[in-house]
């Protein structure tokens, strides 16, 4: 009988460590703000820190004019949810009130902080970096490399969140990263300050080591999938490409950005 005992208890354990192993694991709720009025004071305190705002499917909008308003005005994403994913989001027993806004763990500067950091300006503008390690990775290399900070778009791309800061292992503390609402108008404002808009791409013809990265240059580094949008390449002064010669023909955009500006920082310290 105590033999039969033992055997019942250790596979009630194993039963018990199996669930364990299967149950999903509970969702981060440190960038989440819910409820109507704090989602509200968010959007009206500091608007550049909430990434997006979701309200859930079937609570009347009408409740949620002022928050709408906002978004529309601060060009921040917004949308409806089903209640299942909307109930995910945000922590059991909540009084959400139907409407949640993710923040970012940081707060972004502003363009012009980021370029005027320097005399002679090396930033990097990501056009539409979606994955989270990715962007992290790439704060870490331009805090190491010494470049000036980083740009983001506001819309079609991963923001300042967890997995980010973590991916940048402590860079982002030490890295400006500023919002823009449009990445061409942004070129047309680069181009009006002398600085040099330099695109990455594998078709282009100029090798990234023959561009003088001593001037005052913008890195803009595209999609991990489809690279530059075409307008966006077609409003560089110039596109470069890093040379291949395996059979994959792309690098990360994390490591094409540490290539090319620890170049840009090999010709800075030579003119040095």
């Amino acid at each position: 009988m105590r033999k039969f005992k033992n055997e019942r208890n250790d596979r009630s354990r194993e039963r018990d460590r199996q669930t364990e192993r299967s149950e999903p694991r509970s969702p981060n709720f440190d960038n989440v703000i819910y409820g109507v009025l704090p989602v509200l004071e968010a959007l009206r305190a500091d608007s550049r820190r909430v990434e997006r705002v979701a309200i859930a499917e079937g609570v009347r909008e009408n409740r949620f004019t002022d928050i709408i308003e906002l978004c529309r005005e601060r060009s921040i994403a917004w949308n409806k949810i089903g209640r299942e994913r909307f109930n995910v989001a945000v922590p059991d027993g909540a009084n959400h009130q139907g409407v949640y806004a993710i923040v970012a763990s940081a707060t972004y500067s502003e363009v012009d902080d980021v370029l005027d950091v320097s005399e002679v300006p090396l930033i990097v503008i990501l056009d539409g970096v979606e994955d989270p390690r990715n962007l992290g990775a790439v704060i870490r290399t331009v805090e190491c490399s010494g470049a000036d900070g980083v740009i983001i778009p506001e819309r079609r791309a991963v923001g300042l969140n967890d997995t980010v800061a973590k991916s940048s292992a402590g860079a982002l503390a030490h890295v400006k990263v500023a919002k823009a609402t449009n990445i061409n108008r942004l070129i047309d404002d680069l181009k009006s300050r002398n600085i040099w808009v330099v695109g990455t791409s594998g078709e282009a013809t100029m090798s990234y080591t023959d561009w003088d990265w001593t001037q005052p240059s913008a890195l803009i580094l595209g999609n991990e999938g489809s690279g530059l949008h075409r307008l966006v390449a077609e409003n560089c002064d110039t596109l470069v490409k890093i040379p291949m010669f395996g059979k994959v023909d792309s690098l990360n955009v994390s490591v094409a950005a540490g290539v090319i500006l620890f170049e840009a920082r090999r010709q800075r310290a030579k003119l040095n």
